[in-house]
Parts: C-alpha cells; structure tokens; sequence
C-alpha cells in the first residue's frame, strides 16, 4: 500500500538520544542513536522504499518523563519541541509532530501544548508513561486530581493524547527480579502502560470530558485480549469511580496502533475489539523496522477498505492531517 501514515515514529535531540540506547555494543542498539537524530536522508529513504508518505514525530522515550525537577523538565520539553518544529518545518509534506509534554507541572504541560498546537500546528501531543516528580524515585500517573485542569485543555484543543510507554523504576521491578531480560519492550512497556491506561479509565476521567482521544501503541497493549475479563470481574467490586464499563471507554476514547506489533492474530483481535475506525497504522522506528512492518501490514489478511482506513484514512481524520 502506498501512502501509508505511520503514527509513532520518534527521533531524539542530544539531550535525549542517548537514553534509548539500551545495550551500546550490541549490533542493533548501536545504530538506534543515529536513526533518532538523522530525520531526513536514512529515513526518508526507507520511508519511500516502504511506501510511507508520512510520520507523525515525537520524542523518545523516556523523554522529558524522567526529569524530576519541574523547571528543568518545562525547559527540555520546549527545547525538544522547538526542535522538532524546525524539522517538520523543512518537510511538512513528509512530517507531523505531536508535542513533548513536561507532565511534571501540569499547569505547564497545558500551556506548553497549547503553544505547540497554536504556534507550530503540533497535532497533539505524546507523553512517555507517567512522571518522576521531585525525585528521581517517584511514579506520578495522570488520573489523579491534579490532572483534571489538564484534561480539561486536551479536550478543548480537540487533540488526541498518544499515552506511550517508558521503562519502569528499578525499585519497583521486584517481579522481574532474576529476569531482567522482561523489563522494557518485551513485556514490561506493555503491562506500565495498559496499568496506565486503566487508571484513566477507572477514574471517571471519561465521564467528565467525554470528547477526551487517548492513543496507545502496540495493538493495544494487551488490553483487548483481556477486555471482557476485565469488565466481567469488575461488575462484581464496589467503589469504582467511573460510571460506565471500560470497554465502553476503551471503544469510545482510546485508539491503538501497529507500533512493533506486526501480527496478523493480534491486528485481527484488534479491529474486532475496537472497531477498523480505531486502528492505525505505525512502525515505532527506529526501534522497528519500516520494511518488516510495510511489508507485513500490506500483506495482512485483512479487508481492503480496512486496510486503506488503517494505513491511512484513520490517521487524516483522528490528527487533522492534509
């Protein structure tokens, strides 16, 4: 298929690009750090040989998320996005950006999205898992109180917020202990963000900004598969605050994307669950790979109407692309 839209490709400024590099001398994370930076000639090449007519930005994990002190996160978080601005600037026909977020002081990340879609037609914004807030071993989710004035100006800008996930504290790994190979993308991302994305859901967030478009990667980050279990459990316990079934939220609120999940079983599940309307397109480069990913999803077994709608048509009308 050609001109898909890919929706969760990132790339790193010199304050960032270092950290996703997990393991430096292995052969694949060696090249990470140059792909985050280089926006234009390796990338776009591989765009075009994979029929990728545009990528929607944004910062690497864990990106401003990992900064405690507020002021410092506030000033990382302008600079990366001033960055990117001047990137997509240079090939608005080839990039979109969603903005950089220091969720540290909510206040701030309001006012810091705000100026990125006014001032640089950002199309919403990415933030990598919960915050480290005052020190560097504290996990702030987005479901609490102080949140909801944030909220309130995601929905009034009618952006979608893409909940990304990021590796979880050392001091609360006590379950991988003896495992360390299950920490990060192979299984704990997945677990971080879906526990994430349930709070969100459970807290009655939904129930007071309705209009509210959370985007998680991934194929869903194993929620659909446990959706009906979920809610079938949970209409035996007392004292959630929300007022409706979470897969009500999770079909009316959220969308997910192919990000590094390139299984037809799992893509299928996934339309299933939440609709062809709420699936996209995305590679998560340069942690994937454009070709493996073009070339699974334009052989999947899937309908070619939901194919077009995935690749392409869900991402013009859920980020207000041209």
């Amino acid at each position: 298929m050609q001109g898909k839209i890919a929706v969760e490709e990132h790339f790193a400024i010199g304050a960032t690009a270092a950290k996703s590099v997990r393991f430096p001398q292995h052969p694949y994370w060696s090249g990470i750090e140059g792909k985050l930076i280089d926006l234009f000639d390796r990338r776009l090449a591989e765009m075009d040989a994979s029929g990728i007519g545009c990528a929607v930005l944004s910062l690497n994990a864990n990106g401003i998320q990992e900064v405690p002190e507020a002021a410092k996160a506030v000033a990382l978080a302008r600079e990366a996005n001033d960055a990117l601005a001047a990137a997509v600037a240079k090939r608005p026909d080839r990039f979109a950006a969603l903005a950089a977020l220091p969720m540290q002081d909510p206040q701030a990340a309001a006012a810091e999205l705000q100026r990125c879609v006014r001032d640089f037609n950002f199309k919403g914004a990415l933030v990598n898992g919960f915050s480290q807030v005052g020190t560097a071993d504290s996990a702030v989710y987005y479901d609490l109180p102080q949140y909801r004035p944030f909220w309130a100006e995601v929905e009034r800008l009618g952006v979608p917020f893409y909940l990304h996930p990021r590796y979880s504290l050392p001091s609360r790994r006590q379950r991988y202990e003896g495992h360390p190979w299950l920490t990060g993308s192979p299984w704990d991302f997945a677990e971080e963000t879906a526990i994430h994305s349930l709070r969100l859901m459970g807290c009655g967030l939904f129930d007071e900004y309705p209009k509210l478009q959370i985007v998680i990667g991934h194929l869903g980050e194993r929620i659909p598969f446990d959706l009906w279990r979920l809610d079938h459990r949970l209409s035996k316990l007392p004292g959630r605050p929300a007022k409706r079934t979470m897969a009500e939220y999770f079909r009316q609120n959220f969308h997910i994307t192919t990000s590094g999940n390139f299984c037809t079983q799992s893509l299928i599940h996934a339309i299933l669950t939440v609709g062809a309307d709420r699936v996209l397109f995305a590679v998560d480069y340069p942690f994937e790979d454009h070709a493996e990913a073009s070339t699974w999803f334009d052989a999947a077994e899937i309908a070619e109407h939901d194919r077009i709608k995935i690749g392409r048509d869900n991402a013009r009308a859920l980020f207000g692309l041209d």
